[in-house]
């Protein structure tokens, strides 16, 4: 089965084809580093890591590029409200940079507790003022802008296409749009390429330009910095639903205003929000919740990370911490399956079959099976609840052998990104040798018959003997499996 994503451009299920074979370029909005980023921003970054996971995993070799907007972007997607760095800045004490500096680093060590892969490009809107003017001066010289009020417009009257990726009709908007929001408009979805002192008088931070010292709209890095690493037209474009009518629709008239070449982007993959009881969560509504506040309350970063798998990206996904704790949950039950089986199988097996799944050596029908039908969950529009799914299968099969049964749950980690190899290692780490696994196990084997046998009181004899060892057992639908306490 081919990969198929949903193509938001057509609003509709198509087969992947890049544009040169066996590559992939994947241009993914990056945060905007006046705030820490929230859990609902997190699930953008998951998304974004399963599909460059899935595409490695196909094949394909992938460059990823992912902005960090440290200028330019105002409260408002249509150039309205306030600078969200300098507002930012203002109300810590600090300069913009030193905001940014600090937000990008938090953002990042969240998405590494997250076991989120870092793209091969990260690249900051104010390194790349450069490119972004030499490309507004082609979108200007092809005849698509205009100048009032200090700031360099988008006339999207002349773009035709316009709208195309919202299925926007500009007649429509034209008839509902608000008034008295900037004058200087001719159209009320025009928007800023570059704003200049006469509107920002105290912008903290302005360059030089040809029309004159100031800075540029937020729009248009994105399309500056994807056309400089992968092109002006690439394979796929991902964000947030919320980019589609402003953001995107922006970029999309912008890039190929100032190329000639449609489609700028082939593919463009949007997930949903995450939502609260009272709604989507927004850093401007205040009280959001960030990854550190579920790691303050007891959470793993994993937890956060197996719950979104749990969605699919194109749903919305309610949180809730009954949800998160349903997560973790599962996840410790998957880990101290994972260990169980490390342990019956000692650590020599644990290495081969680590290595097994990296070399791709041949494995048993049964096995081949499990990672085909995982293969077809991610094949049809990267869907991680079956996926995940799959998983639980391989290590339910009593069919199987342990060795096995980890080599295919080590390979499919490399997509869900749930450090399961990692954990099966750990596992030799916290007992003093694998004889003391094997004893573990058998002691559990031997519950297991004493209460089959119904000896209940030889089976909560050996739970507590278990226990006081530092051992807890919980059963559940894969049988019984164990953690340290």
């Amino acid at each position: 089965m081919a990969l198929t994503l949903f193509n938001t451009l057509g609003r509709e299920l198509q087969v992947f084809e890049p544009l040169e074979t066996g590559q992939v370029g994947f241009y993914g909005c990056g945060p905007t580093v006046y705030n820490y980023a929230h859990i609902g921003n997190l699930r953008a970054y998951v998304f974004h890591d399963v599909v460059v996971r899935t595409l490695r995993r196909l094949g394909y070799q992938v460059k990823h590029v992912m902005n960090i907007t440290d200028v330019g972007h105002l409260s408002g997607d249509n150039d309205e409200g306030d600078d969200k760095m300098v507002k930012s800045a203002e109300e810590r004490g600090k300069s913009v940079m030193e905001i940014a500096d600090f937000y990008t680093g938090a953002f990042f060590n969240d998405t590494e507790r997250m076991n989120i892969l870092r793209p091969g490009i990260v690249c900051r809107a104010t390194e790349h003022i450069g490119d972004m003017i030499a490309l507004i001066q082609k979108i200007e010289a092809h005849g698509f802008t205009y100048f009032a009020g200090g700031n360099l417009y988008f006339d999207v009257a002349r773009f035709s296409s316009y709208g195309e990726l919202a299925r926007l009709r500009l007649e429509d908007l034209k008839a509902g749009a608000r008034t008295g929001v900037d004058e200087n408009k001719r159209n009320p979805q025009d928007f800023v390429l570059w704003f200049t002192k006469s509107k920002f008088e105290n912008q903290a931070l302005i360059w030089d330009s040809p029309w004159g010292r100031g800075y540029p709209g937020w729009h248009i890095e994105c399309s500056a910095m994807s056309i400089k690493y992968l092109g002006e037209t690439f394979d796929i474009h991902a964000g947030g639903v919320d980019h589609v009518p402003i953001h995107h629709t922006n970029e999309i008239a912008q890039s190929e205003a100032a190329t000639g070449k449609s489609p700028w982007v082939k593919y463009w993959l949007h997930n949903e929000f995450l939502v609260l009881d009272k709604g989507k969560m927004s850093k401007s509504a205040g009280g959001f919740l960030t990854l550190q506040s579920l790691i303050d309350a007891g959470y793993d970063p994993l937890d956060y990370r197996y719950f979104l798998l749990g969605g699919h990206y194109r749903s919305q996904l309610q949180f809730s911490y009954e949800g998160l704790d349903s997560a973790r949950n599962a996840r410790r039950s998957l880990l101290d399956k994972v260990r169980s089986l490390a342990a019956k199988a000692g650590s020599g097996v644990v290495k081969a079959a680590a290595e097994a799944w990296k070399q791709g050596e041949p494995l048993s029908v049964a096995a081949q099976a499990y990672l085909a039908a995982f293969d077809r969950a991610l094949n049809d529009d990267i869907s991680t609840p079956r996926a995940l799914a799959e998983l639980w299968g391989v290590l339910r099969d009593s069919g199987l052998e342990g060795g096995e049964i980890l080599a295919v749950i080590f390979d499919m980690d490399r997509v869900l990104g749930l450090s399961l190899k990692e954990q099966a290692e750990k596992s030799f780490e916290r007992v003093e040798d694998a004889e003391t696994l094997r004893e573990i196990e058998d002691l559990i084997a031997r519950r297991t018959g004493a209460k089959k046998a119904r000896d209940f009181a030889q089976a909560d004899a050996i739970r507590d003997t278990l226990k006081s060892r530092g051992i807890l057992l919980e059963d559940g639908p894969a049988g019984t499996v164990w953690r340290r306490i």
